[in-house]
């Protein structure tokens, strides 16, 4: 089970993603939360998540929390819940450790590899992370049942657990403790997907911070992080880390006692010997040395491990450039049609300061003179330091994509708007507060006059555009958009709402 600190979501009614409305009614507006008390937690008015879920049985527990079996009450879905007993959160680092791994989580969702945050709820009691079920149990105890893996198997694995990091590094965040029991099997056969799970250690990073606390745990813990002065590079030893075990069986550091094993890793010699190692080809021990390599600055980075020669032997030939979740975010968003962009700044607008706060980081960190907005230069310096590689006409596109009002420059709320993740969309109340915006006269229809002064605010009201809005959503053609068409129209063509739907 996932130690001490695990896996967090958001600030909705049922579980946020999943619509309990029957496909062709109108929603009633949602309802406000009964209590008017703010938890201390997450600072947003207490739920009872026993509302929603019904609670089984006991999955594992940890320093903080125990974690157990639920399901949706309407939807039958089954879910796992994290129950945190606030009276055991005794200092203010506690508090910001469990709101900060919400925010995480929140930022990162929608990752293959990572467990997806249904919804965050907090009681007088407790907080509730009510997360993705992950049936096949912790990375850690395959390793143990196997003794270790073949060197293809291992590969595959490596390769899923180096994504999450990448992943991770090009959204601004630090993981801190990757080892095998942070690492969930989604499901109990030979070739289910790895998720990555708690981060209750990890943390936002903008670019030249230093970290100076002593965290993670001993056999997986980098050189620099017991130095204390270290980076993102410290995730990428403790990937290493974990691909010598899965190789062959053991840790590459060891002793009998937490200061024996720091001083092996300062030593640093790593023993490739003994059993099974002189059976191990050539290009996985290249692979493991240069992801253990004490320098950080000479480590290899997420990217150059996952073009390392032995990770594409079986056939995999990445050579098309990683994707990197804001850009490819971003690019949806440029193929939308103006009244999907102007719905999603509607509903950007009303999203909670902990669904969106890793997006407001990186807009931060763009946005190189605080002038509140980021201009055509500032976002072809920013990206590149994500990662990505985009000649000066893509960044171009992107630029005039997420300038929704068209002056010239991305505000923040249009950043949100063209970055935030497709799966805010599934919400049938973000939906529903869209479709308010635009149907003014409250009829349960969006009338040409309607949607031509809606766009008007943003100069896209051209006779043009209107028509091919109508004529594109107006599925009954009878000269207006109704709610079902609408939400037909926000959750087309959002490949992960495809396939979420494909995995219920």
């Amino acid at each position: 089970m996932p130690s001490a600190r695990t896996q967090l979501n958001s600030d909705a009614p049922p579980p946020n993603g999943l619509s309990v409305f029957p496909p062709n009614s109108k929603p009633p507006p949602p309802q406000h939360p009964l209590s008017s008390v703010l938890g201390r937690v997450l600072r947003r008015p207490m739920e009872d998540v026993r509302s929603t879920y019904i609670f089984g049985r006991e999955l594992g527990r940890g320093q903080f929390g125990v974690t157990y079996l639920v399901t949706h009450k309407v939807t039958k879905q089954q879910f796992a819940c994290k129950s945190i007993a606030t009276r055991k959160l005794v200092n203010g680092d506690d508090v910001d450790d469990i709101r900060r791994e919400v925010q995480i989580m929140h930022h990162l969702t929608g990752h293959r590899n990572i467990v997806e945050l249904k919804g965050a709820y907090e009681d007088r009691h407790s907080v509730n992370l009510v997360m993705e079920l992950c049936a096949g149990g912790e990375l850690f105890d395959r390793i143990i049942t196997k003794g270790h893996y073949s060197e293809r198997a291992a590969a595959i694995l490596c390769r899923q657990i180096v994504t999450v990091v990448h992943n991770c590094h090009s959204m601004g965040v630090m993981h801190r403790d990757l080892k095998p029991e942070n690492f969930l099997f989604l499901g109990k056969d030979e070739n289910s997907p790895l998720k990555a799970t708690d981060f209750g250690l990890s943390v936002f990073l903008k670019t030249g911070d230093v970290f100076k606390d002593l965290v993670g745990s001993a056999y997986y813990v980098a050189p620099e992080v017991l130095r204390r002065s270290y980076g993102p590079e410290a995730d990428i030893w403790s990937a290493g880390v974990i691909l010598y075990i899965l190789l062959c069986g053991v840790p590459p550091f060891w002793a009998e006692n937490e200061q024996g094993i720091f001083d092996a890793i300062l030593r640093g010699h790593i023993d490739f010997a003994s059993k099974p190692w002189p059976s191990i080809s050539s290009s996985a021990k290249d692979l493991v040395k240069k992801m253990l390599r004490d320098d950080p600055k000479e480590r290899l980075s997420a990217v150059d491990v996952l073009n390392h020669p032995w990770m594409r032997e079986d056939g995999d030939a990445s050579d098309k450039p990683l994707d990197i979740a804001v850009l490819t975010r971003m690019k949806q968003f440029r193929a939308m049609n103006k009244l999907k962009k102007v719905a999603l700044k509607v509903i950007a607008e009303n999203l909670s300061e902990e669904e969106i706060i890793g997006l407001k980081e990186m807009f931060k960190s763009m946005d190189t003179d605080n002038s509140g907005t980021i201009t055509f230069e500032e976002l072809k310096a920013g990206l590149p330091k994500l990662g990505s590689k985009l000649s000066e006409s893509e960044v171009r596109q992107l630029m005039e994509a997420a300038d929704v009002d068209g002056n010239g420059t991305i505000d923040y709320i249009e950043f949100i708007t063209a970055t935030m993740h497709m799966n805010r969309v599934e919400r049938e109340d973000h939906i529903y507060k869209a479709f308010e915006y635009f149907d003014k006269d409250k009829s349960g229809y969006i009338t040409k006059e309607e949607l031509e002064c809606a766009l008007k605010k943003y100069n896209m009201g051209d006779e043009k555009t209107i028509k091919e809005i109508i004529a594109e959503v107006d599925a009954d053609n009878d000269g207006k958009i109704n709610y079902e068409e609408f939400v037909a129209m926000m959750r087309k063509g959002n490949p992960e709402l495809v396939n979420n739907r494909r995995r219920k």
